[in-house]
């Protein structure tokens, strides 16, 4: 498992995918070098990515803000060992709580290696958060992007990198999941600074139409 650890890894990435791609040498040339975008690791960096999904940013930070201080340090074990009144008032939703019991289960019994992702291949620790009750693909594969850093992956039902794609590809419609991780092949060993040209150039694109804020 190749690891994006710095800025430069993004660059390297970035110049790797310029040469093979016109869409990508394109982008970078809008846009320039996206951000790292790195976000805390271990349990609580998968918890954030859980309680993010389908919420906006603001409402995914308070909820994160308030689990932090409810549980320090934030664990499996205190969560498995919490009522399910002590995470509503965090704002999880019974879905949500369900996820990060079934996770923190998995932790604790061991199924689930997750002291050593890092450690695996990547399909294989793919594999091995995506089999835990709650967790799908697009949370394994953002998890791994941005927690672990790794450098091979893509998130090919995301809404927005589907419509980044469209946008800076001049498609004549947004791929699904299935048409996105095919045209990801093509990004092969960067997909992940791939998907991050692609955030940032969908964003580019919404701010300069207004649809979006800085």
């Amino acid at each position: 498992m190749t690891i994006i650890r710095d800025d430069a890894d993004i660059r390297r990435g970035m110049e790797f995918l310029a040469g093979i791609c016109p869409h990508m040498r394109m982008i970078g040339e809008t846009i320039g070098p996206p951000p790292l975008r790195w976000r805390e690791p271990g349990f609580s960096g998968l918890v954030s990515t859980i309680t993010a999904q389908q919420l906006s940013v603001s409402s995914a930070n308070a909820i994160r803000d308030k689990l932090h201080a409810r549980f320090d340090p934030l664990e499996p074990a205190a969560l498995l060992a919490a009522d399910e009144a002590d995470l509503r008032a965090c704002g999880l939703s019974g879905p949500k709580i369900r996820t990060l019991r079934a996770v923190s289960e998995a932790i604790v019994s061991g199924s689930l290696p997750f002291d050593h992702l890092h450690t695996l291949p990547v399909e294989e620790a793919k594999a091995s958060l995506v089999a835990v009750h709650g967790i799908g693909p697009w949370t394994a594969e953002v998890y791994m992007m941005f927690c672990l850093g790794v450098q091979d992956i893509f998130a090919p039902a995301d809404l927005a990198l589907q419509e980044g794609a469209r946008l800076a590809m001049a498609l004549p419609a947004r791929p699904g999941t299935r048409e996105m991780a095919e045209i990801a092949t093509r990004w092969q060993p960067w997909r992940a600074v791939a998907a991050r040209m692609l955030w940032a150039y969908y964003g580019h694109v919404k701010r300069r139409q207004g649809v979006v804020s800085n």
